[in-house]
């Protein structure tokens, strides 16, 4: 009869410290804000968890740099309006310099500011970003990843912006000034047709870069409502749903202190009382 009673509130007491472990848990993911305190809760849920950890660390880079290629178009646009001003310039003078009315001087101050237009070429050329590194790539286009399958270049090389037919712009402005200070009037005339070509290549390449400044609207847009999603998605399988948590926690603490207040209850019994 004694090892009955020993072995009832032995395992009592084993329900009473269960109890209290499933109260204490419950007030941790309430006060800690998640229902998930270890992997072996819930090994599924656990993995979702960690697979969407990953995904929000990469679409982190992916921000980045759709930020920093974002910088670097506005930067190169800001540089080929720039160049498209001194190309439109370049033209305007080298047409001024074929003129009858223009005499020799003239030409030689035309010539004079077509140098300085095709030193200013060559230092939008070599424009640095906020990091030091060339706005516009000496080698091939510099490529940036902005997705786990979408790679491309924001802004164009040197080469594919500054060089057309194999001459470089500050060189056909170059030319152009050596016809108008020799009153070259074929050597003008070339030019002209030079400045055209060159002034259209400008004008297309400034539109590549805008055609990028809006792609990358649309991929930071697409990543902020994936990011948003997954989020939610995570939260879902995370977080503790507090209305839900606290019912618990009340149910809980009514168990506990019922099944205490029974045993001692018991406990105040003598072995009398028992044995009778």
């Amino acid at each position: 009869m004694i090892n009955a009673v020993g072995n009832r509130m032995t395992r009592e007491i084993a329900r009473q410290q269960k109890l209290a472990e499933q109260l204490e848990r419950t007030q941790i993911q309430i006060s800690g804000g998640k229902k998930l305190l270890r992997m072996s809760d819930d090994p599924v849920a656990a993995r979702r968890i960690a697979t969407i950890g990953t995904t929000q660390a990469s679409m982190t880079a992916w921000s980045s740099n759709i930020n920093a290629a974002s910088a670097l178009v506005s930067q190169a646009d800001g540089v080929m309006k720039s160049v498209s001003d001194l190309m439109s310039r370049a033209r305007e003078l080298t047409i001024a310099a074929t003129s009858d009315t223009a005499n020799p001087a003239d030409r030689s101050t035309i010539a004079a500011e077509l140098g300085t237009i095709a030193d200013e070429l060559d230092a939008l050329a070599a424009t640095r970003d906020s990091n030091g590194e060339p706005v516009f790539a000496a080698g091939a286009a510099r490529v940036m990843r902005f997705d786990s399958d979408l790679t491309f270049a924001p802004v164009p090389s040197a080469a594919d912006v500054f060089v057309v037919g194999g001459n470089s712009l500050s060189t056909g402005i170059r030319d152009a000034a050596a016809a108008v200070a020799a009153n070259d009037e074929a050597g003008m005339n070339a030019s002209l047709g030079a400045l055209a070509n060159a002034i259209s290549h400008v004008a297309d390449e400034h539109a590549k870069i805008g055609l990028s400044g809006g792609r990358l609207d649309r991929i930071g847009d697409s990543l902020a409502v994936r990011g948003i999603t997954l989020k939610d998605e995570r939260s879902v399988v995370e977080d503790t749903d507090l209305s839900i948590a606290i019912a618990e926690l009340n149910a809980q603490e009514l168990t506990l202190s019922a099944a205490q207040a029974a045993f001692a209850k018991i406990n105040r019994q003598t072995l009398f009382d028992i044995l009778s």
